[in-house]
């Protein structure tokens, strides 16, 4: 196994030189940071999507709060309401205008919807009545329907940013 260091060059950032040069190695080693300069980008997307700044939480578990919302979300939600919008019935979205229209713009009637289904959005709720209003997939516990209608209404509240791995094509 040969050793590697670190050594940079001003013009060429970064590279990785064996300690004994090989001029197979050299090549490799630039496509390799060609890959990671690539992969900063998407990276740096990824760590402001979920940095604090962006939905300003009060606290960690705000923060923890927010992000099992999204991954709830993207669970259960986002198969009709990509990016807060709905696929089904155009004016029953989630942003908050069409909430407020719709009589649904508190936590607890996100909440109730949620849980018992209207329409034609199913209901998520373990004892989610009558069965045809219900989905015919997975239920949600009642911690995890409040932790989805928070995260509704917060995203509301900011016209739904982008956040990483919830709004997907």
């Amino acid at each position: 196994m040969q050793l590697l260091h670190v050594t940079s060059n001003s013009l060429k950032g970064l590279c990785c030189l064996p300690k004994e040069p090989n001029p197979v190695s050299v090549p490799k080693c630039h496509d390799k940071v060609k890959f990671l300069k690539s992969l900063a980008p998407p990276l740096m997307a990824a760590f402001l999507a979920f940095s604090p700044m962006v939905n300003a939480p009060d606290s960690l578990g705000q923060t923890i709060d927010v992000q099992r919302g999204a991954t709830l979300f993207r669970n259960a939600c986002i198969g009709c309401h990509t990016g807060g919008g709905n696929i089904i019935q155009p004016g029953a979205t989630l942003f908050l205008k069409d909430l407020q229209r719709n009589g649904i713009d508190s936590e607890d009637e996100i909440y109730r919807v949620t849980y018992y289904g209207k329409g034609r959005m199913p209901g998520f709720g373990e004892n989610c009545t009558p069965r045809g209003q219900c989905t015919f997939g997975a239920r949600l516990k009642d911690e995890e329907i409040k932790l989805l209608a928070e995260f509704v209404k917060l995203q509301a509240n900011q016209d739904w940013p982008k956040i990483n791995g919830v709004d997907e094509d």
